[in-house]
């Protein structure tokens, strides 16, 4: 197995980050790639009042996710378990004896490519992986890597690869930490990075989260989904404000409804069930055993306490997964939405679309049917309250 391991401090970790690995992915045929964040990292002081290591361990994994290669690009704590300063021959040791067949290579940006041979055990460093570095700026002199590199293989018989990005990005992980302080730098951010930044109030990023834009409220919600999601909101969004415009619904409340409708999507039973508990949430029997069906209520009572979003928005997100009877029009239009955003594709999923602009209570009823259709055909229960929307809309 070919193994790529990518340190460094990450704060933040940026689209520059994101470049030279998928970069890196490819050229070096690698199998696994793996973030490292460090915890004390040996060759510079962290500013004072940096996230934490863990903060920094969380904000990497987002920008990892966001690659889009579950199981081969992967995120490791290994350095925060460790005391001390987090020196890269340790953590080489200690991935070579866990991998003892695996091929690593030891990916790095120049500053650090052009001073490895000041680093701790810079000979063990080579023996115990390749070294490859990226020339990810203009101003990077492919010259000037290439005898670096020919002078790691004399002097310690490395193997080393240079690496010329063909995307730039021509940013520092500094310079970022000073433009958020300014109210800048989201370009050069994965969305859900500066999500997170919004919401934990690091590098001097302050919102009102009760009062957010809404480029910031869809990093928030991209935040605290997997990025494999962020698709189905965007395709919510976009579908509900369409559905807002055409039945003369309030086209931003159906948007910030559709941003937040998943936000809770991927907590699990024990972080759902403390929600409902803090929230005063009542479950049926259903909903105690069914996961999925929580993340609606869970979801609209954090849209609401954490993000502010109105009655309506929160009623509208409570009921988007199972509908219920007599539906608010806003109601409709999420839930719709949520079924038949332009990323769907099931048998019938096109006549719902000319349903959802003809005849939107039709469409919800086609949806209803179609949902209760679903669950029986895998013998599963179906919620009662999509059964009470079906009745509702045949009796009107």
């Amino acid at each position: 197995m070919k193994l790529g391991i990518y340190g460094g401090t990450f704060n933040p970790p940026h689209l520059g980050h994101l470049a030279a690995a998928r970069f890196a992915l490819e050229a070096l045929e690698l199998e696994r790639l793996r973030f490292i964040p460090a915890a004390e990292p040996p060759h510079k002081a962290m500013e004072e009042n940096s996230p934490s290591p863990r903060q920094r361990l969380a904000m990497t994994a987002l920008a990892a996710d966001s690659l889009l290669q579950p199981g081969r690009v992967e995120v490791s704590g290994m350095e925060l378990e460790r005391s001390g300063k987090s020196y890269t021959v340790d953590t080489l040791e200690q991935l070579k004896q866990a991998n003892p067949e695996a091929e690593l290579w030891l990916l790095m940006g120049t500053d650090m490519f052009l001073t490895l041979q000041t680093w701790r055990e810079p000979e063990v460093i080579t023996r115990l992986a390749g070294i490859c570095t990226f020339a990810r700026a203009q101003s990077d002199s492919i010259r000037t890597l290439t005898a670096q590199a020919e002078e790691l293989r004399r002097r310690f018989g490395a193997s080393t690869r240079v690496l010329q990005l063909p995307r730039i990005v021509e940013v520092s992980s500094t310079q970022l930490r000073r433009m958020l302080a300014d109210g800048d730098g989201q370009e050069y951010l994965p969305p859900a990075v500066y999500g997170y930044i919004i919401r934990h109030g690091l590098y001097g990023v302050r919102y009102d989260l009760r009062h957010l834009p809404d480029r910031e409220l869809r990093a928030c919600s991209y935040s605290m989904i997997q990025a494999k999601r962020i698709a189905h909101v965007r395709g919510t969004e976009e579908e509900a404000v369409r559905l807002a415009r055409r039945w003369g619904a309030d086209e931003e409340k159906a948007r910030r409804g559709a941003i937040l409708h998943d936000c809770t999507k991927y907590l699990n039973m024990e972080e759902q069930l403390q929600l409902c508990k803090k929230y005063g949430i009542v479950l049926d029997d259903l909903e105690r055993q069914a996961v999925k069906l929580l993340h609606a209520k869970t979801g609209a009572c954090v849209a609401r306490d954490v993000y502010g979003v109105s009655d309506d928005v929160y009623e509208a997100i409570f009921w988007h997964t199972t509908g219920r009877a007599d539906m608010s029009l806003l109601e409709k239009i999420l839930y719709i939405a949520d079924y038949m955003e332009p990323n769907r594709d099931f048998p019938g999923v096109e006549r719902l679309r000319e349903l959802a602009y003809r005849d939107l209570d039709q469409a919800v009823l086609a949806g209803n049917e179609m949902s209760i259709q679903e669950m029986k055909e895998r013998g599963l229960p179906v919620h009662p309250n999509t059964v009470r929307s079906r009745d509702w809309l045949r009796s009107k």
